[in-house]
């Protein structure tokens, strides 16, 4: 997203905090912004907190090769604070200024031209997006394309919400009317009328849907080794997931998220990505998939939940994007066999072989931990392991025990096994299912 809106401006305003400096994200939008090759405003915000310390961030923008104008470099810096208001306007001329020195112009008579910020789907206006007009003049009527989307401008609202009738160039404005929700950063163009727009729209649905069967159809054409690869995936088990977002940004900032956990274990599949309410078809097709349905800052249709709940689908619904992180890995985890974790219990040494009816009791010492009735226990020989069973006898002189400890001798009877030699060593343990990791 960050590298989004640098790739989109002609002038980016780098802010950061005057109490704690340059942070990875400071970096990561600085970085952005060189690759972007756009001219750079730092804004330092927070003078009013205390601890801010002006010299310092600039001491880190001279490490960072971003020199302030003011120690010789040609980068404007401005302090500023967003809580109290100061230095804002200073921020503002400065901007302006930049701009009048880089010779920023457009043309507002051209044929209206610009980018997709954001889109996202409203419950009572439908889809809707918020684009920077880069060129020409957008009026209320007019007819855009944006890949395979289209619209007719039925209204458009400025950054404070108040109907506008037309935008020039370098206008933020949220658009309502297209067919469906268009891509963030995509590039938008006028077209002469409605009717222009849609075929322009379909012809490009028509060349992506092409591109997507040219591929299916390569890849039918795989060798035995590609074929034995994709059986092996298919025995792999496999999280499907389907994404409902608010707002484009956040599904595809979620998407990248998801794609970026890895697991040589299991396999996640992002079955769909959108944007809009939870919807009772959402739960159709995660039925049908057998997918989980994840929502960020979104809401669920009416009547999605007690049909979620006839077809057995999962929705899981968030607010911060690492809880969503967090509970895909527990259910990438869950997906795996437990891992089993051996807990010894104890030990005896058998001193003595005694018969007992048809068979033989081995007379022991516990020399660690206890012995159970019913226990897992193994017989061992040295290094060799001779037996494995369960604890059948344990008694304490001629008594029936359930449980002897370090220290005191007992008879110990493993199953029906009667091979017992003085030396041999009886270990006893327990086993717990303990959730496996990626």
């Amino acid at each position: 997203m960050r590298a989004r809106g640098a790739s989109v401006t002609d002038i980016a305003v780098l802010v950061v905090a005057a109490d704690d400096g340059f942070m990875p994200q400071t970096d990561e939008a600085l970085e952005h912004a060189r690759n972007a090759k756009v001219v750079t405003i730092v804004a330092v915000n927070k003078m009013d907190v205390k601890g801010a310390n002006l010299d310092q961030v600039k001491a880190q923008m001279q490490q960072r090769g971003i020199v302030p104008e003011d120690w010789g470099g040609e980068t404007i810096t401005v302090p500023v604070s967003a809580v109290k208001g100061t230095g804002i306007n200073d921020l503002l001329e400065m901007i302006l200024l930049q701009a009048d020195v880089l010779e920023l112009k457009a043309n507002p008579k051209a044929e209206s031209a610009g980018v997709v910020i954001e889109s996202q789907v409203d419950v009572g206006r439908g889809p809707l997006s918020t684009v920077i007009v880069q060129k020409g003049t957008l009026r209320t009527g007019d007819a855009i394309v944006c890949g395979a989307q289209w619209a007719k401008v039925r209204a458009m609202f400025d950054d404070q919400g108040s109907p506008i009738k037309e935008a020039p160039p370098s206008t933020p404005v949220r658009v309502i009317g297209w067919s469906g929700t268009p891509d963030s950063g995509a590039a938008f163009r006028a077209a002469k009328n409605a009717r222009e727009a849609e075929n322009l729209a379909e012809e490009e649905a028509h060349r992506l849907k092409k591109a997507v069967t040219t591929v299916d159809s390569a890849q039918k054409d795989i060798s035995v080794e590609h074929l034995f690869a994709n059986i092996a995936a298919t025995q792999q088990k496999v999280l499907k997931v389907i994404i409902k977002a608010d707002v484009f940004g956040s599904a595809e900032a979620v998407k990248q998220l998801l794609e970026g956990i890895k697991s040589a274990k299991v396999s996640l599949e992002i079955v769909s990505t959108d944007v809009g309410l939870v919807t009772k078809n959402d739960v159709i097709m995660a039925a049908a998939a057998g997918a989980t349905i994840l929502g960020f800052s979104t809401k669920l249709e009416n009547g999605v939940t007690p049909l979620a709940k006839h077809n057995g689908v999962r929705i899981e619904t968030f607010e911060i994007i690492y809880e969503l992180a967090d509970k895909v890995r527990e259910l990438l985890a869950d997906l795996l066999d437990p891992d089993i974790k051996e807990i010894k219990l104890g030990a005896a040494e058998v001193r003595a072989t005694f018969p007992l009816a048809k068979g033989f009791v081995a007379g022991c010492l516990v020399t660690e931990g206890k012995v159970n009735r019913n226990a897992a226990a193994r017989l061992r020989r040295g290094r060799e392991v001779v037996h494995e069973g369960k604890v059948g006898t344990l008694k304490r002189f001629k008594d029936d025990a359930n449980e002897v400890r370090a220290g005191l001798e007992c008879g110990i009877k493993l199953d029906d096994f009667n091979g017992y030699q003085v030396g041999d060593v009886i270990e006893c343990y327990d086993t717990q299912k303990v959730r496996a990791s990626l």
